[in-house]
This record gives structure tokens, C-alpha cells and sequence, in this order.
């Protein structure tokens, strides 16, 4: 069944701690108060484009749900929840920070039926967390995952890549200790300096440097074959972006991309293709067979596969549409045809990555 989301940004209004990085009002596009009134009115306005039979969550996104003023909370889940109780909307989902859970924030979601919460860690180093002013640390979240899980809501871990003082290593390790806490889904966020935030200041003053576009893809690949392999879905990779995000009028610099995740894929398969033709010592072309949702991302952003493929081997690539499930791949190369799928394709790289 298909999913759809009705997103409810709420203001940094709830947020008890000024992050390095956050700048709520530019990063969601909203810097004003949202009232229940508010609340209806979006989920109306998005039931009214929805087709029948489709799956749909409200999402309160944005600031920290749960440090909002206990009341503030009621007011407008009560909206959300009427939709849950007439069943028309699935569910309800909610992002927060990993101290603002205890029992009685879990007994209110509880009782509004929240049933997707999403905690937004970053790091699991705890110096990282530190130099980026997130005023918890990696025990907090360890505490809140396990109370969320004994109340038997669906968990999200949100991490970031790049923040003050984090490197490849750290990244590796907070995705290893995201996957022993078994959340259902996470999402990875690069590390962009936007206007007006602590990290801009420390930008500006040289103290801070973000991690490069090459530099995001190359550890975000590893990380996520590393959650796949776990069935750990990735949701997403990269900010969402709102207008002024994705023209760059917000953004200072870092590795911000309008694909982000479509150009780690492709350098996922790029890396196999190249690895088929170093190991099988092909001498002329090679030919893919995929469903056509992966042709972009075997080919590659503006032909960027094929370019390299060529000018670094000699090797022509060709792309062929084909009737195979999305997850299916076939290899035709020295006169052979070999078939394989996607999770064997990660298999193999985790080992060539050796992560």
C-alpha cells in the first residue's frame, strides 16, 4: 500500500537547547506558531489530493515535539487523533530529541495514538555532541530508545554526518551503535552551514570545515549498505529541503545536493560495475540489464558512470531497460550473462569496503 505524509512543521519554539547547526526557521520555512486550527486546515487541504486506499500519516516535523508545553502537545495531537479515530489517517508520527522522553510524555503520545517516533541523535559521540551544543549525550539516547520501545512504538534514529569534530570513523561508529538499538528506520542527514547558526560563526572564523561532496558520498554509501544489510530502512539521505534550501539562499556551503541519495547509489553501482570489470578482466563493454526505475542510477548523474567507466578502463557500459524486478540486476560481459540481486550486491561491497 502506498504511503502518504501530511506534514505539520512545528516552529523551534519546543527545542530547549540553540544546536550549532539549526537554524529551525530557515532549515523547515516556518518561524510562526502553529495552533490546532492550523493543524486541520493542513490535513484537509492534503486529504483533498489523496486517492482512496493510500496509507496516511500526519508528521509533526520541524522543532522538538516533545519539549513543547504539555498542553500545546494535546491541543494539537487532539486534532490528528480525531483523523486516527475515524480512520482516515494510519498514523501519527513525531520527531524529538532524545531527553525530552520520560513516562509521561510517552503516556500523552500514547493516549493521542502517536505510533512513530523519531529521535533525532546525530552522533553517538559523545564529543561530537558536545562541540555541537546538543545538551545530551549518547547514554540519553540509549535511555529514551529503550522507554520508547517498552511503550511499543515504531522507532526512527535521525544521524548527521560532518558535524564539529566528527570524521569517517565516528560516522561508522554511531551508524554501528544505531543498528544495536534496532530502530526500524533511520535517516542521514549531511552537515550543511546555514545562515545565521553557531556553525556559521565558527566557518567564518576557520574553527570549522564541512565534509565535502565526495567525502559525504563515501562514507554515506558505506552507511548505508551497513543499514540495508541489517534491514534497517534508509528513508532518507539529505536535508529536506525547503525553497530557499534548495536555491542555496540559506545555505553557506557544504554538501548540499538536490539527489544526494540518487549520486550515493550511483557510485554504489559504479563501484560493483568497477569491480566486476578489474575481477573478470573484460577488455571491451559490458552491458546492464535493469529495471528502468535503476537506469538513472546505474548511468549515473549526467552520464557520469559511463564517462568514468570509459576514460579510466576503456570499457564501454550499456544500459538496457529490461523486465526484472527493481531489485534485480543482469551482467552481460566475455560472452556471459550473469544475474544477481541487490542484496548481494551489498554483501559484496561491505566486504570490498571492508566496513
Amino acid at each position: 500500500m502506498k504511503r502518504r505524509i501530511i506534514p505539520v512543521f512545528v516552529p523551534h519554539k519546543g527545542c530547549p537547547h540553540d544546536c550549532i547547526f539549526c537554524n529551525q526557521k530557515k532549515i523547515t520555512g516556518v518561524s510562526t506558531d502553529v495552533s490546532a486550527n492550523d493543524v486541520k486546515n493542513i490535513i484537509e487541504e492534503y486529504l483533498e489530493t489523496m486517492d482512496d486506499g493510500v496509507h496516511i500519516e500526519v508528521a509533526f516535523f520541524g522543532g522538538s515535539f516533545t519539549a513543547i508545553d504539555i498542553n500545546i502537545q494535546k491541543e494539537l495531537l487532539s486534532v490528528a487523533k480525531e483523523y486516527v479515530d475515524k480512520g482516515i489517517i494510519k498514523d501519527i508520527r513525531l520527531s524529538t530529541r532524545p531527553d525530552c522522553i520520560d513516562e509521561i510524555i510517552l503516556d500523552n503520545l500514547k493516549e493521542h495514538k502517536v505510533s512513530i517516533i523519531e529521535l533525532g541523535v546525530q552522533s553517538m559521540d559523545d564529543d561530537v555532541l558536545k562541540q555541537s551544543i546538543r545538551g545530551h549525550s549518547q547514554e540519553d539516547v540509549v535511555r529514551a530508545v529503550n522507554l520508547i520501545k517498552k511503550y511499543g512504538f515504531e522507532l526512527g534514529l535521525q544521524m548527521m554526518l560532518g558535524l564539529p569534530s566528527d570524521n569517517e570513523k565516528k560516522c561508522t561508529q554511531t551508524a554501528d551503535k544505531f543498528i544495536a538499538l534496532r530502530p526500524s528506520f533511520v535517516r542521514i542527514y549531511p552537515t550543511l552551514v546555514v545562515k545565521d547558526t553557531g556553525l556559521e560563526n565558527l566557518y567564518n572564523e576557520s574553527k570549522y570545515s564541512p565534509f565535502d561532496l565526495d567525502t559525504t558520498i563515501e562514507i554515506s554509501k558505506k552507511l548505508l549498505i551497513k543499514f540495508q544489510l541489517e534491514n534497517i530502512k534508509v528513508i532518507r539521505v539529505g536535508l529536506q529541503t525547503t525553497e530557499d534550501i534548495s536555491l542555496g539562499k540559506d545555505v553557506v556551503c557544504g554538501p548540499h545536493h538536490p539527489s544526494l541519495r540518487e549520486l550515493i547509489e550511483a557510485k554504489i553501482y559504479r563501484d560493483y560495475i568497477e569491480n566486476i570489470i578489474k575481477s573478470s578482466n573484460i577488455k571491451d563493454s559490458i552491458t546492464v540489464y535493469v529495471n528502468k526505475r535503476n537506469i538513472s542510477k546505474i548511468v549515473g548523474n549526467k552520464k557520469s558512470n559511463i564517462i568514468y567507466l570509459y576514460e579510466r578502463y576503456n570499457i564501454k557500459m550499456l544500459v538496457k531497460e529490461d523486465n526484472l524486478p527493481v531489485d534485480e540486476f543482469s551482467f552481460e560481459y566475455n560472452e556471459v550473462l550473469t544475474k544477481t540481486n541487490l542484496n548481494e550486491i551489498y554483501k559484496n561491497l561491505y566486504n570490498i569496503y571492508k566496513i
